[in-house]
């Protein structure tokens, strides 16, 4: 269904497992699955251009009646007719190919929507290792520069490509109608035009797919160099990351240059089939003329037909250019929304009776040489809280992300009990302490969890995470604009809100990772009060970033290099003097001296 890119030297690493690119056969069949639901449409406008083409194609004639008016002498008020019906062919052609672009531009955006849909849903549930493998400039780049090329394409290439395409074919036919021999003159140009599409085709899609990577892995690196900035200076490594983002720089420049030299040569091909064919139908009107089988009007108007091709024939071959490119960015969208299902999504087997979720020997490496969990087995009961505790380092987050099924395991299973889901429908929600605040009201924002919930229902997740009073006291309540631009939250508002829609959600599991680790001091235990209120009735994993919550926490299990080394109460946990004790003696001591201070 799909291919993977093979890497371009100087664009990615070795390491890189690029997200996949479909192949042609299967980007023109999603074209076809995206068009379907919009065939309606598509055939008026189509049979709205056909109308105002063939009404465009009288001008011809009517052009070619008045010079035979003027070559025989006829009085001047014989040119009221054909002058009258030219300005009313003007009106008509006007009307109908607004009427028919308009159409077809509708369908383009319809389908433009729908694509994007598509690719945001599977983004979205895409593993975060498999982003990781494939890096953020790859995905960047497709939901960047890809989507804008094919947007392009369909506000612009797509209508002109459609009336270009009926312009040629009604206008060959029209001069057959003059007389076939003015058709076989014009055809003489074929060859040479077909020889150039093919001559540019051929080379186009390689250039185009090839300069899409480059792109990416040049996002790719002015990513990693900024975003690391403070560890590129650290290390001294300044000129190291300067020379790689220059390296894949002129790569893309290289590649850039290629298609234009490409463009070039395509229009000195067109210019030499435009005077073969011109030059072949005045020679054919004048043979025709001076044998007397046509007059010097239908002659015109057959020149004059030839003439008018230059421009719908020339965009089309032109077209070719922003197609391919547009084709290159839709293979590469495609690719990333036929990523297989099971590819995306938790796979949700039967646990053991009474277990909510179940961990049988799961290990994770997000590279060679980089395992971070070794075979743990892990189960929380239904309704159990479990926190997971360790040093820095030792799978914690991992392990919680493997179960919230963010990202898969490479080795063993993660079950979930199949229990009924909540009303936003998943059955285990996440909640980091990196929280977004969306842009919009703070009602969307709470809906995004939720959609059909009320105001109440959404006054009652606040109050349940204790933080109804500050929102009422926003300068519009749930209206407040909060995000971007909005009214700023700070990051321990930030989290209870997250912990709202976590109560919205109503998930039967819920994974907390560190979810109260921006609270200060002064605000720690007003979150860990959230968090519990949001965790009541519900199963749940907790990443402790105090041992507070550990404490509070039916059972512990503690990492250690990517390994379970202990499990227990808290109680049970000291008493045994293991490295639980040890983490709770160097707290309980910090916590201790800092209240000295």
């Amino acid at each position: 269904m799909t291919s993977t890119p093979s890497g371009i030297p100087g664009t990615a690493d070795d390491s890189a497992e690029l997200l996949p690119i479909a192949s042609g056969a299967r980007t023109r069949a999603a074209l076809r699955t995206l068009i379907r639901p919009d065939r309606g449409r598509a055939l008026l406008g189509l049979g709205v251009l056909v109308g105002a083409t063939a009404v465009g194609l009288l001008v011809q004639p009517l052009l070619g009646r008045i010079v035979d008016i003027v070559a025989d002498g006829r009085p001047a008020d014989a040119l009221t007719l054909p002058v009258v019906l030219l300005l009313g062919v003007a009106v008509v052609q006007g009307v109908t190919t607004t009427l028919g672009l308009t159409q077809v531009a509708r369908l383009g955006e319809t389908v433009l929507a729908r694509l994007r849909e598509q690719f945001v849903e599977r983004a979205l549930q895409l593993p975060a290792d498999r982003l990781e493998r494939a890096g953020a400039g790859d995905l960047t780049a497709r939901v960047t520069g890809d989507i804008a090329r094919v947007a392009e394409a369909v506000r612009s290439a797509l209508p002109e490509m459609a009336r270009s395409v009926l312009a040629i074919v009604l206008t060959l036919g029209a001069m057959a109608l003059l007389d076939v021999r003015f058709l076989l003159a014009a055809l003489l140009a074929v060859p040479v035009q077909a020889l150039t599409a093919r001559w540019y085709v051929r080379r186009a899609v390689t250039v185009y797919a090839d300069q899409r990577v480059a792109n990416g892995a040049q996002q790719q690196q002015l990513l990693e160099t900024i975003g690391g900035a403070v560890t590129v200076r650290g290390h001294r490594l300044e000129e190291q990351h300067t020379e790689k983002s220059a390296r894949r720089s002129r790569k893309a420049v290289e590649l850039t240059m290629r298609s234009v030299h490409l463009v070039l040569g395509f229009y000195a091909r067109l210019h030499i089939a435009e005077y073969i064919g011109l030059a072949a139908v005045l020679v054919t009107g004048f043979f025709l003329v001076r044998d007397g089988s046509v007059s010097i009007g239908t002659a015109t108007a057959a020149a004059l037909y030839f003439h008018s091709l230059f421009g719908p024939v020339n965009a089309a071959l032109v077209l070719l250019d922003d197609a391919q490119s547009a084709a290159a960015g839709l293979a590469r969208l495609v690719g990333v929304t036929d990523i297989e299902e099971s590819a995306v999504q938790l796979p949700h087997q039967r646990t053991e009776a009474g277990a909510a979720v179940t961990v049988d020997a799961v290990s994770h490496a997000y590279g060679p040489g980089r395992t971070v969990l070794h075979e743990v087995s892990l189960t929380l009961r239904a309704g159990e809280h479990v926190a997971l505790v360790g040093t820095s380092g030792a799978g914690k987050s991992t392990l919680a992300r493997l179960v919230a099924g963010v990202q898969q395991p490479t080795g063993g299973t993660v079950s979930v009990a199949q229990s009924a889901p909540g009303p936003a429908g998943p059955s285990v929600v996440l909640v980091t302490q990196e929280v977004h605040v969306f842009t919009g009201t703070l009602a969307e924002d709470l809906r995004l969890a939720r959609p059909d919930a009320t105001d109440a229902d959404l006054r009652t997740a606040l109050a349940t995470v204790h933080a109804l009073e500050w929102a009422e006291a926003l300068p519009e309540g749930l209206a407040t604009v909060v995000g971007e631009g909005g009214h700023r939250l700070d990051p321990a508002r930030a989290q209870q809100l997250a912990l709202a829609r976590l109560v919205l959600a109503d998930p039967p599991v819920a994974v907390l990772d560190e979810a109260t680790a921006e609270a200060g001091s002064a605000g720690a235990r007003t979150l860990e009060r959230s968090a519990e209120a949001a965790l009541a009735g519900r199963t749940a994993l907790v990443v402790a970033h105090r041992l507070t919550q550990a404490v509070a926490a039916d059972r512990i299990v503690v990492l250690e290099a990517g390994r379970v080394v202990e499990s227990g109460t808290h109680d049970e946990l000291r008493t045994a003097d293991g490295p639980y004790a040890t983490l709770w003696r160097a707290w309980s001591g910090s916590r201790s001296a800092s209240r000295t201070r």
